[in-house]
């Protein structure tokens, strides 16, 4: 087929090299045509798709999908012609820049849009375009011998430009394979209904540790990296990690102990010491905990396996508040207790059932001391709020029917003293 393409190119004038330079840059003008077409029409749709279908994330990244449409459109019309017809210099020159230079971009495109950092996607991105242009013009085998021959010997061995390329090669493709591998499994389990939050996790947590292990394991098959030079270093690079990163070997074993036996997962509400929020998400290290004022603890996990936890939201997210109120002692009693009701039971998140109650707790120094006891059912949206809510109410209701608050107040009661009362009687003594 390839010699039947020649013959029908020579029969048409390809040996022309002006000619060549007219189809080669014609070529190139059309990819640049079709990749903006690509964009302008494919780029807002699957915008819209990555918005709909991956959340705030995908709006974020969906705005780098244009640009990558636009060169992976013009990468995949350059491609055919380079690979089928016999360009020759400088219209092979020309086409092969350009179709490096649209496989570069993609390939930066497509990491970005993976999350990767930007060094890696720039090294990888460069890679791809040099080897590209190196294939393209035939001379992938010279840039190799090259790098090859530039070598340092270090003892008995030699380490060459060409070992040290592949070695940062395979470590990077290996690490953005693992990335785009574990978001891919993320997104996945993250989609599966008939599992819990802590499932979900937990699965998550594994496939990750999984898919690490296998890459590393990948790494070091492709290298050709013999383990068995590491056997003299093997004893104290083991008591090393057994000093140095026992803790992190602990929090990682506490975070999946707290997984699988679900005693807090993501979206409980929690209090330990003096932090109190709802759980975010529950990492390799610890856990995280947002309060209501916004600001994220990051609390180890081994700190929740040691130590006393209370969990609001463990077997049931019914939560009840006490909200204290005092009232004076020239009040009407029963009616301020039905006011309290009626405010308890206007807060649009406090439960119906089990119903609002009020206690009379003591008869105070100030007055009246009452206990309402309600029930919510979204502790992570906040108690603060409810109570506010209710006592604001309760304000409006005890004003409109003349309930009184106790004001702060102290009887003071001046007794004359020994020596004013003897002043007194010599003062009358002497008169």
């Amino acid at each position: 087929m390839t010699e039947a393409i020649e013959i029908w190119l020579s029969d048409m004038g390809w040996n022309s090299s002006m000619a060549q330079l007219v189809i080669a840059g014609s070529l190139v003008a059309f990819a640049v045509i079709a990749g903006e077409a690509a964009a302008r029409w494919g780029g807002p749709a699957s915008r819209r798709w990555m918005r709909s279908d991956v959340g705030t994330r995908g709006a974020l990244l969906g705005k780098r999908v244009p640009d990558l449409l636009r060169f992976a459109t013009g990468a995949l019309i350059l491609i055919l012609p380079l690979a089928l017809l016999p360009f020759a210099e400088p219209a092979l020159m020309i086409i092969a820049f350009a179709f490096s230079g649209a496989l570069m971009m993609t390939t930066g495109y497509v990491l970005r849009i993976a999350s990767l950092p930007l060094w890696m996607c720039i090294f990888l991105a460069a890679v791809a375009f040099v080897l590209t242009l190196a294939a393209a013009l035939g001379g992938v085998g010279a840039l190799t011998t090259s790098l090859d021959a530039t070598a340092l010997h270090v003892g008995r061995r030699r380490i060459s430009l060409l070992n040290v390329v592949n070695f940062l090669l395979v470590g990077a493709i290996l690490f953005a394979a693992t990335r785009i591998a574990n978001r891919i499994m993320t997104h996945a389990v993250g989609r599966l209904s008939a599992l819990d939050l802590s499932q979900r996790a937990l699965f998550q947590k594994l496939g990750s540790l999984a898919v690490v292990v296998v890459a590393i394991l990948f790494g070091v098959d492709i290298l050709g990296i013999d383990l068995t030079t590491l056997t003299v270093f093997s004893g104290a690079l083991g008591l090393a990690v057994g000093f140095g990163l026992q803790k992190t070997f602990g929090n990682l074993i506490a975070g999946l102990i707290l997984l699988m036996d679900k005693s807090v997962k993501p979206g409980d509400v929690i209090a330990v010491g003096d932090t109190f929020g709802a759980i975010n998400k529950i990492g390799v290290r610890a856990v995280s905990v947002i309060t209501r004022d916004g600001k994220e603890h990051l609390i180890p996990n081994e700190q929740l396996m040691t130590q006393a936890v209370e969990n609001w939201s463990f077997s049931n997210r019914d939560v009840r508040i006490h909200i204290p109120v005092v009232i004076s002692y020239e009040s009407d009693l029963n009616l301020a207790q039905k006011l309290m009701i009626q405010a308890a039971k206007a807060s649009h998140r406090v439960l119906p059932k089990p119903e609002p109650t009020v206690w009379l707790l003591a008869f105070g120094e100030r007055g009246l001391e009452h206990d309402i006891m309600v029930w919510i059912l979204d502790p992570e949206q906040g108690v603060g709020n409810v109570q506010s809510d209710i006592l604001n109410r309760l304000w409006d209701l005890f004003q409109t029917h003349g309930i009184g608050l106790p004001y702060p107040q102290r009887d003071i009661y001046l007794h004359a003293g020994p020596s004013h009362q003897a002043g007194s009687a010599n003062l009358r003594h002497e008169d």
